[in-house]
């Protein structure tokens, strides 16, 4: 009778799956027939069994999710992190991170960073509308209590993401100072500079695993189905299915509740300027 044993992956480098069972860790190769298909990543629960020291992975079980950029899978939520100085604050850029997160079904946390050098708090203007659509936003800056953000993290898969220069790294550093020691290891392994961003892993932080790489680098959403991007987006949920046409798309449609809630300010106008300049740049493509 076979011993299958359970455990997550943390990392794969050249093939080599480190894999977590909670008690140890250990490393596995997939099978044979598994390298032509289903392949193994970051972050999936597997069924492995072990031959004295040699260890082999059977099985992947069911995922809730799989990313393709950072390829990992079962991501509970996205942290994305935003600067509000140096590089400034871009709602443009925030708001089509969040379409990304949301289409790949990972919760979104607006993680704002560099607030300590705002002296006039100006920023709460700015994302007092995605509060009153139901986000959750954090902040943090060297010094700062991230009590708030631990709690996040906790007992969840966590990937980052954000513009370059947002404070990623620094953050991670504040959580737990052992983190860059942690990657220059694997980069040095890799036989890589200290900063590079082409494996992927899962770090122990704040009792959660966090996933260190630039996350969702691209904003090319012409490869992501975005059919039911109005569904998903929180601002619109409470609208949708309270237009005339079933089928709206809350762009050109007479009677449309979304539009409406936009217009009596109901919703962050930003995010659907953003939602309809995709729309139609996608329907011009495609």
């Amino acid at each position: 009778m076979i011993n299958m044993k359970t455990g997550r992956i943390i990392k794969n480098v050249s093939n080599q799956y480190t894999i977590d069972t909670g008690t140890e860790t250990i490393v596995a190769l997939p099978r044979g027939n598994m390298r032509k298909g289903h392949i193994p990543v970051v972050g999936d629960l597997v069924e492995f069994e072990s031959f004295g020291k040699t260890n082999r992975i059977h099985r992947i079980l069911p995922r809730k999710n799989r990313l393709l950029r950072p390829a990992v899978a079962n991501v509970d939520q996205a942290l994305i992190v935003t600067s509000l100085y140096d590089p400034d604050f871009s709602d443009h850029l925030l708001n089509r991170l969040i379409f990304l997160v949301c289409l790949e079904d990972v919760e979104p946390v607006l993680c704002i960073t560099k607030c300590d050098l705002s002296k006039n708090k100006e920023y709460e203007k700015k994302l007092a509308p995605y509060e009153k659509a139901g986000y959750t936003i954090v902040y943090s800056y060297p010094g700062s209590n991230d009590d708030a953000l631990k709690k996040l993290l906790a007992g969840k898969i966590s990937v980052l993401c954000g513009q370059s220069g947002a404070g990623k790294s620094s953050l991670l550093n504040r959580l737990d100072p052992h983190f860059q020691l942690q990657t220059q290891a694997i980069s040095k392994a890799l036989g890589r500079g200290k900063h590079t961003t082409r494996h992927c892993a899962l770090y122990p932080i704040a009792n959660g695993w966090v996933v260190d790489t630039p996350g969702f680098s691209s904003l090319d959403l012409q490869l992501i189905n975005t059919d039911d991007l109005d569904k998903k987006i929180k601002d619109f949920v409470p609208y949708i299915g309270h237009c005339r046409f079933k089928d709206c798309k809350h762009l050109k449609e007479p009677d449309c509740a979304v539009k409406l809630a936009v217009e009596t300010g109901e919703i962050n106008p930003t995010i659907y300027e953003d939602y309809r300049q995709i729309k139609e740049e996608l329907w011009k493509i495609r």
